[in-house]
């Protein structure tokens, strides 16, 4: 819809030209001013939306990049001594809050609309439950996958979830909600490609028996997180999209809601005795509150990529964030950086490119 505007506006304002200058000078001059003024307007909130967008994506890269490996930090002799339930609760409570934090500010800087009023029909808060679940068992998974990979190779599998995310926006977004009427370009399916083989690449290793440096359990885990990762993500910014005037805050809100019911629940399955034995906040230390504050800030520059970008641009921030987290665990973890490693990283990197030139094409 933007490009059949902009395109509308070129030629309007082909036709105005031709129209004016069989006039006079002043009226020339006016015509020219009254012409020029949209266009102006236009470029300078084309300009802040790409500013904005590059703002929530490079917040998300650096996010997601010290993500696993405060995970990995946060761990003592191996072994997690806090509840990673109790964890992931915080992180879902913490979102609530700023959620709701920066929905107040909305209300007292803009007033209560309808487009800000929190809402408790079944139409407005009936779509969050489904992609809160698959949150929810996607985000514990990420912690028990650390027995089987390091933070380098956690964000190249990661990157499985291009894959799933590529296939479920085409779908997803075709066939249940119409006014996304775009496609997958030919260059995009060859950077999704182009990815998976450059992780595959990476977890090459030459110096064992095993082909793979990680091991099944590893790469089945990464699978499924990758799956739900991607219907989440594609679920989630479909609602997002679907009301494109409703304020995000209000949409992350119910969301986040829906995420501390469920990890409660989880708790309660899960921890009960030790959380009640030990207590709630037992074996926290700050790196696992530093976990906590990147998980949640992470969760809102993903929200804000969804609003603003798409969600095929947060799955590439992380792949950028593969190469960071990379370079910081050398320091950190003495990981040692293979020439397989190396070429996979590179692969990503050519595979991000593709994507940059292959943008979604209108659906014929």
């Amino acid at each position: 819809m933007e490009y059949r505007r902009v395109k509308d506006q070129e030629i309007y304002d082909d036709l105005s030209q031709k129209d004016v200058e069989s006039l006079s000078g002043r009226t020339l001059s006016s015509a020219n001013t009254t012409a020029i003024g949209p266009a102006s307007a236009g470029g300078a909130k084309a300009n802040s939306s790409w500013k904005l967008k590059s703002v929530v994506t490079l917040a998300l890269t650096l996010l997601t990049s010290s993500q696993a490996i405060l995970i990995v930090w946060s761990k003592r002799a191996g072994k997690y001594e806090y509840s990673v339930t109790t964890a992931n609760f915080s992180v879902e409570a913490l979102k609530c809050l700023l959620s709701l934090a920066a929905l107040f500010r909305t209300w007292n800087c803009h007033g209560v609309t309808d487009d800000n009023r929190l809402t408790t029909s079944f139409d407005e808060v009936g779509v969050y439950p489904i992609p809160a679940v698959l949150y929810m068992v996607k985000n514990l998974l990420q912690y028990y996958i650390f027995v089987y990979v390091d933070a380098p190779a956690y964000q190249i599998l990661k990157n499985l979830n291009i894959i799933s995310t590529g296939v479920l926006y085409r779908i997803i977004l075709k066939k249940n909600f119409p006014p996304v009427p775009f496609r997958l370009s030919e260059i995009q399916w060859a950077a999704f490609v182009l990815l998976c083989a450059g992780c595959t690449t990476a977890q090459l290793n030459p110096s064992s028996d095993h082909v793979l440096q990680t091991p099944i359990q590893g790469w089945m885990m990464a699978i499924v997180m990758a799956l739900l990762s991607g219907f989440a993500g594609v679920y989630t910014e479909a609602i997002i999209k679907k009301r494109p005037s409703r304020n995000i805050n209000v949409q992350n809100f119910w969301l986040y809601i829906f995420g501390v019911i469920f990890n409660l629940v989880a708790i309660c399955v899960q921890d009960y005795d030790a959380v009640m034995n030990k207590g709630f906040f037992h074996g926290y230390s700050f790196i696992t509150v530093l976990m906590i504050l990147n998980h949640a800030l992470s969760g809102i520059a993903v929200s804000m990529v969804m609003k603003y970008a798409d969600n095929i641009v947060k799955v590439y921030s992380t792949s950028v964030a593969m190469l960071l987290t990379a370079v910081v665990s050398v320091f950190l973890f003495n990981f040692h950086l293979s020439l397989a490693f190396f070429l996979g990283s590179t692969v990503v990197s050519v595979s991000v490119y593709l994507h940059s030139i292959g943008k979604l094409q209108p659906q014929k």
